[in-house]
């Protein structure tokens, strides 16, 4: 049985399957950890959705920012525009409504104890520890899963509050806690989220940086995450990014999770038309 984990794929069906073919993936004995935004910008997205929920318990998918843009949209929360053109096929196919309703119930944290590792779409506080990572998680996940969950995609568009209290209520909270799991790169010296700046860190300003070089409170469990294109590949022992680019025509990435070496593997991505 192997884990592997697999950046984000945002549509790009045919590098997936041939990533799937390299690591000769079986789902009836591995299993899958995907770092969430399966869909838009690429030219497959519903493809990759039928394909993803095809495999029930052999893949595991955290929600990223486009997953959530894709239930924005079809929930009525926002309008379209023209960034998520791509997801016009999948937002009228005849199997939408099973698709999404399948997708709001895919978790936004998930934790294994045996690997010590988090999976998370773009990271977790510094200040939070795995119990509260996932606490926090939970409170978005009930709420995408209730009845209100379009109030709370159309409530989660924003920057602020940018900096974590736990006296935040309501649609704040929640907002603030979307934001770090799904959409954080840089913060301040002071842990506050800042969105102003996405590309490579060594570029930010001084006084930015990555969430990941904050002193962290759960720095001795492994983070897998994605989002981060710009950022790349990056493979420490308690951390792991695996956003390589593969809807900008870069390469779409696996790493083996369950060895003491990880395992990279790679093929090349395809550019967008």
């Amino acid at each position: 049985m192997a884990i592997y984990a697999i950046g984000d794929i945002q549509g790009c069906y045919d590098p997936f399957r041939q990533l799937l073919d390299e690591i000769c993936f079986d789902p009836a004995n591995d299993t899958l950890w995907l770092v969430g935004d399966l869909v838009n910008r690429g030219p497959k997205s519903l493809k990759v959705l039928r394909f993803v929920k095809s495999l029930g318990n052999a893949a595991i998918t955290v929600l990223g920012n486009h997953d959530l843009h894709l239930l924005a949209l079809w929930s009525g929360a926002i309008e379209a525009d023209e960034r998520f053109n791509s997801l016009d096929k999948l937002l009228q196919a005849p199997d939408v409504d099973e698709l999404c309703h399948w997708l709001r119930q895919q978790p936004v944290a998930h934790y294994d104890e045996k690997l010590n590792s988090l999976l998370v779409h773009a990271g977790t506080h510094p200040d939070w520890s795995i119990k509260k990572t996932l606490a926090r998680a939970s409170e978005v996940e009930t709420e995408l899963r209730g009845d209100n969950f379009a109030t709370l995609l159309c409530e989660m568009y924003g920057n602020t509050p940018a900096t974590w209290s736990g006296k935040l209520r309501g649609y704040k909270r929640l907002r603030f806690i979307i934001n770090c799991l799904t959409r954080m790169r840089m913060i301040t010296t002071r842990h506050k989220l800042s969105f102003a700046y996405s590309g490579a860190p060594r570029q930010a300003r001084k006084n930015l940086l990555p969430w990941f070089e904050a002193e962290r409170v759960a720095e001795n469990t492994r983070i897998v995450f994605g989002h981060w294109s710009q950022l790349g590949l990056v493979v420490l022992p308690n951390l792991l990014s695996i956003d390589t680019g593969c809807v900008w025509g870069r390469q779409l990435t696996a790493v083996r999770l369950d060895k003491r070496l990880p395992r990279v593997i790679q093929v090349e991505g395809q550019v967008r038309s």
